[in-house]
């Protein structure tokens, strides 16, 4: 019997939820976020993870579960490998190595565009540094500041470097735009805590689906997911017009 190699996303989840279930995907990816877990990335763009990147992900939400561990701590544990054996030893073509020079972040990759039930993915493995982000997008120093202390976004962190995906660089310039126009940046949040809830509720339609562990069915909840994406964009926006109508009618 052969080990599968790398697993997906929601086949991450699905070998996760016997033992922690509470655990997400939104969790995984914050995870991810947080420079603690690295996965790969197909040449579509999609994260595929390795066995030691489970096995390190699994090592991670048991120290936040037993020993309520902050991720500070548990990221000292891993780098200086001192975890009581639970994450083996790096070698140099580890997934979990921790040298800034061979982040994924600390460079550049073009990924191709992919299309699922005809809705494009987003590139979000083009990273690049505040410097980067300064020189190519209209926001400025403090602006960007006040955005990431919000936690409107959360950069990796590659040594001393704060790196910033695409889908960070998106999230920056329309928060940038809503603050040039006189919303206060506190306000906010609400887009981005409706997101969060909105996503809570999504995951508890495809999180069963995807403990089947058949093929067929995460495939179903992958789908249905753009789906519960495309008609949550389609419900929120109609809302909106609906509210905005007596302002433009007169026009």
């Amino acid at each position: 019997m052969t080990t599968k190699n790398y697993y997906s996303i929601g086949e991450v989840l699905g070998l996760l939820l016997e033992e922690f279930p509470d655990v997400t995907i939104s969790k995984i990816r914050f995870l991810e976020s947080q420079g603690l877990i690295e996965p790969e990335r197909t040449p579509s763009g999609y994260r595929k993870f390795s066995q030691a990147e489970v096995d390190r992900l699994r090592f991670i939400l048991r120290e936040q579960k037993e020993n309520y561990l902050p991720l500070k701590v548990i990221r000292t544990r891993l780098d200086s490998d001192t975890s009581d054996g639970m994450v083996r030893p790096y070698d140099e073509t580890s997934p979990g190595v921790r040298n800034p020079a061979a982040h994924p972040a600390a460079r550049s990759v073009g990924v191709a565009t992919a299309k699922r039930k005809g809705r494009p993915k987003k590139d979000d493995t083009t990273s690049m540094n505040r410097a980067e982000l300064l020189a190519e997008s209209k926001v400025d120093e403090v602006t960007l500041r006040e955005i990431v202390k919000s936690g409107l976004v959360t950069p990796r962190m590659v040594g001393d470097l704060e790196m910033f995906s695409q889908l960070d660089r998106e999230v920056i310039d329309a928060c940038a735009a809503f603050i040039a126009l006189g919303i206060d940046v506190r306000h906010l949040k609400a887009w981005k805590v409706s997101a969060e809830r909105e996503m809570a509720l999504f995951e508890q339609r495809i999180i069963p689906y995807l403990q089947q562990r058949n093929p067929g069915a995460r495939e179903q909840a992958l789908e249905m997911l753009d789906e519960l994406v495309d008609l949550g964009e389609r419900l929120r926006g109609s809302f909106i017009d609906v509210l905005s109508r007596p302002y433009s009618d007169g026009r």
